[in-house]
């Protein structure tokens, strides 16, 4: 009886010293999280007041007129030839078909929806990315951060013009609904080829509207923004099938389209 006593007072004895530690444990990663915080705040502060009065007004992006090439229709409405550096059919929201956003969605931008603007999640990828091989070949960029860079941003990968994107993200999510900034961003970005905007890409890769592709034209469409001029299926093929196979599995993988589409 005596063992069993010293046994009981040793277990309680372990039991409060091990709450002690986790209660330690637990007090010291608050303060570490709290001191991130402050620093992100401080840090985030400082770049808006020193970075945001360089930024253009995002107000103004629906004004910028989106170069469309001079079209020459015959007498019953047939289209001719087209003159101008820029092939661009500018379309709204309500133009795209679902398997269209799905399939640009699952290539470039799955939370799209969901973030405000830049993805904590993508970020801490194109971190951890950096500290392992101290290349920043993935950006970790949201629909929102590409269409800041493509209105008013040089391409150059500098953290300044990073910051200054993340800056315009959010000011362009503050202003616009998603489903605008979408269309915005899909009228805007370069697919090869001389196409400006998914429908004029649609049309110059597939002789087809937009409401015409098949799922795998659309993944083949929504795969070529990342590296226009060597991921279209003119310039190369195989590359282009490649990563069309990539985005049909992201669509899979997020329950866009079945087994069987995907087949």
């Amino acid at each position: 009886r005596p063992i069993c006593i010293i046994v009981t007072d040793r277990a309680r004895y372990l039991s409060r010293f091990f709450m002690k530690f986790l209660i330690r444990v637990l007090m010291a990663l608050l303060g570490i999280a709290l001191t991130g915080a402050i620093a992100g705040g401080v840090t985030a502060g400082t770049a808006w007041y020193f970075l945001s009065p360089g930024l253009p007004s995002v107000e103004h992006m629906q004004d910028v007129p989106l170069q469309v090439p001079l079209r020459i229709y015959s007498r019953d409405a047939r289209l001719i030839a087209q003159l101008g550096e820029y092939r661009r059919i500018p379309v709204r929201y309500s133009d795209l078909p679902a398997v269209v956003i799905q399939a640009v969605l699952a290539a470039e931008d799955d939370r799209f929806f969901e973030h405000p603007g830049f993805d904590y999640e993508g970020l801490i990828r194109a971190g951890s990315h950096l500290v392992r091989t101290g290349s920043r070949t993935q950006g970790g960029s949201t629909i929102t951060q590409q269409l800041a860079r493509a209105y008013f941003l040089s391409p150059e990968r500098t953290f300044v013009r990073k910051a200054k994107e993340l800056l315009l993200a959010l000011q362009i999510e503050q202003a616009f609904k998603k489903e605008d900034i979408l269309a915005l961003y899909l009228n805007k970005i370069f697919f090869g080829q001389r196409a400006y905007g998914i429908a004029a890409a649609a049309e110059v890769y597939f002789g087809k509207s937009l409401d015409q592709l098949s799922v795998a034209e659309a993944a083949t469409i929504a795969g070529i923004p990342k590296a226009p001029s060597q991921l279209n299926p003119v310039s190369d093929r195989k590359r282009a099938e490649e990563r069309r196979a990539y985005v049909l599995r992201r669509m899979l993988e997020l329950e866009f389209i079945d087994g069987d589409a995907y087949q």
